[in-house]
Parts: structure tokens; C-alpha cells; sequence
């Protein structure tokens, strides 16, 4: 029964320390992408943009919004900000799509008393 004991107490310090040896990892990986011009977040919640960092005091200095400066620790900073991807609106070579369909379109040719007696059947339908 002992035994069973201490085998749960170093597999519960075994998990202990890789658990921490994971959130190292992730920490130093996320302060490698640290550079002048990353939008980032605070660990209280303040967006901003790199402007420098002090690697000798741990200090960087964010851009909350134009002509808005903080300082904060480094390891204040707490999450890199990636950008959404904008998706491209899908642009046609010709201009087809932005015709309207042959059934709903007037004649091109069409004088203004058939535009005026299509109109007056048009409304004719609706009601």
C-alpha cells in the first residue's frame, strides 16, 4: 500500500514539473516573437504595439493609440495579437455578375411609353 503511495506522489511531481517545464517553453516562444511594431496584450487587458523594448530592465514600451505611450514589464505582456486574415473579395474578369438578369433588365432599345407601360406592369403584379 506504500508503494501505491509513493508511485502517485512522484507521478503527481513528475506532472508537476513537465506542466511547468510546457508553460517555459510557451512563454520564451511567445517573448522570441517580441520585436518593435507586434501588437500584443497586457496581462490587465491593454492593447497596444511594440515601440521598444529594454532587454536590461525588462521594459517595454507600448503604443496604446497615436501619441499614446505605457511602459510595462515584459513579462506584463502576455499575448501576441495576430491579425485576422481579411478575406479578398472575389473580383470577376468580365462583367457579367454585375449585370442584372435578362427577365428583370429593359430592353435597350426601349422608348419611355414601353418603360412606362412595363413599370405600370410591374406594379400591376405586386399587388
Amino acid at each position: 500500500m506504500t508503494i501505491l503511495l509513493f508511485v502517485m506522489l512522484g507521478l503527481f511531481v513528475f506532472m508537476m514539473f513537465r506542466r511547468n517545464k510546457k508553460t517555459q517553453q510557451q512563454q520564451a516562444e511567445m517573448q522570441s516573437k517580441f520585436a518593435p511594431g507586434v501588437e500584443v496584450m497586457t496581462s490587465f487587458g491593454l492593447f497596444g504595439r511594440i515601440v521598444s523594448i529594454d532587454d536590461a530592465e525588462n521594459k517595454v514600451v507600448l503604443e496604446l493609440s497615436p501619441g499614446n505611450v505605457a511602459t510595462v514589464h515584459r513579462q506584463a505582456v502576455t499575448k501576441v495579437v495576430d491579425k485576422p486574415e481579411e478575406e479578398t473579395p472575389v473580383v470577376p474578369d468580365d462583367a457579367s455578375s454585375l449585370t442584372v438578369a435578362e427577365a428583370d433588365a429593359p430592353a435597350a432599345n426601349e422608348t419611355p411609353e414601353e418603360t412606362i407601360a412595363r413599370l405600370n406592369k410591374e406594379d400591376k403584379k405586386d399587388n
